[in-house]
């Protein structure tokens, strides 16, 4: 395979500054021609028209086929300090359709109400082309989140309603359950879901941060598609908690959210970061605390100093890695800014043998992660 040429986060962003702060304009950078890339002796993707490499997450009725690496939309609204304004963002959307990415992933909660708003008037008129994937679960009243889950079949429908108005579609491609609802057997859930697909509203269905025992159960009443879980080289606990081997054992996906820990592992965050406290959750998490970045850089400078020699960056190395532990696993990194779009889809361009891969692993194992991910309210949800 021809080597890599360097490619640093700073010259993506130097890139981007040359081709304009509008988007309006066609970007002068090509198009982004993933390789038919093979991760570990598998043949992880298939090529697709436009020349992105696509991954199949489930199998049987349950498979959806998508774009190797998703796009997150959260952030464009919610929980990630300033963000551009509406008019671009929806530029940068397209842009991503744009460059063959076809999965889209927002939720109610995200707003609550304002993301799946941008989404629809976003990406409505790329349906035939993309798939917009919403969450249900987490109880929003007037518009404002309560804290609360409500997964009670009456609320999974009438949500399921409303995000299709606000996606302007039809039926949606995915619809997870964003966290369980301890009140509501997770059998319950599933037969609602497979109540609306059969009225055609939902085709796929998932879950989001619970055990494996609860993904058995529900899997055995309506098959589960993908489960969307935090997954990244600072955080594996789905390798140890048996949902990674559940989902490979029964054929469900796994789509990684934060797949570079909430931008962390792109080594543009530090000890001086300040976050917005009115819209952005990581100033309420332990690990986004200044003693713990401060620590927990030391991580980032062993993705760096691996990423350098093979003209990768750390961001590019982080999502690359969780792009080769199997071929059902489809990250979904977001963005507000051009450069990052780029730069996260031309992880795709490299090819790394295992043993590359092992010694990232041995190298960062080697340094203990510095503060939980959540704080107790929010580590509650997880894993039921």
């Amino acid at each position: 395979m021809e080597e890599k040429k360097g490619m640093s986060r700073r010259s993506f962003l130097k890139t981007a500054a040359a081709v304009g702060a509008a988007l309006t304009i066609q970007p002068a950078i090509d198009k982004v021609k993933a390789a038919n890339v093979a991760f570990n002796g598998e043949n992880a993707l298939s090529t697709e028209k436009g020349g992105m490499p696509h991954r199949t997450l489930g199998t049987g009725r349950a498979a959806f086929e998508v774009s190797a690496i998703g796009f997150g939309v959260m952030g464009m609204t919610y929980n990630r300090s300033q963000h551009p304004d509406k008019k671009q963002c929806i530029r940068l959307l397209h842009e991503a359709v744009e460059r063959g990415v076809t999965l889209f992933d927002t939720a109610i909660i995200y707003g609550p109400l304002t993301n799946e708003n941008l989404a629809g008037e976003a990406l409505a008129e790329f349906k035939d082309r993309i798939n917009v994937t919403t969450k249900f679960g987490h109880e929003v009243i007037d518009g404002k989140g309560t804290g609360r889950q409500d997964s009670r079949p009456a609320t999974i429908r009438k949500y399921c309603e409303d995000s299709l108005r606000r996606l302007r579609l039809d039926t949606l491609s995915m619809f997870y359950q964003h966290r369980a609802d301890p009140n509501v057997p997770a059998e319950e859930v599933a037969q609602t879901i497979a109540d609306l697909m059969k009225e055609g509203k939902v085709q796929h269905w998932g879950m989001c941060e619970v055990s494996a025992d609860t993904i058995r159960r529900a899997h055995t009443v309506c098959s589960l598609t993908a489960i969307q879980s935090e997954y990244h080289l600072m955080h594996r606990d789905v390798e140890t908690n048996g949902v990674l081997n559940t989902c490979r054992e029964l054929g469900i996906g796994f789509v990684p959210y934060s797949p570079i820990n909430r931008g962390f592992l792109g080594g543009c965050i530090n000890e001086y970061t300040v976050f917005d406290p009115t819209n952005d959750n990581r100033q309420t998490l332990p690990r986004f605390r200044p003693e713990a970045i401060r620590a927990n850089t030391r991580i980032v400078n062993v993705l760096q100093q691996f990423g350098r020699t093979r003209g990768m960056t750390s961001a590019q190395v982080a999502l690359g890695w969780l792009l080769q532990k199997a071929p059902w696993i489809v990250p979904i990194p977001g963005t507000t800014k051009l450069s990052h779009l780029e730069e996260n889809l031309c992880t795709l361009d490299f090819d790394l043998a295992a043993e590359e891969w092992r010694e990232l692993e041995t190298a960062v194992v080697a340094l203990p992660v510095v503060g939980d991910r959540y704080n107790a309210e929010q580590q509650r949800q997880v894993g039921r």
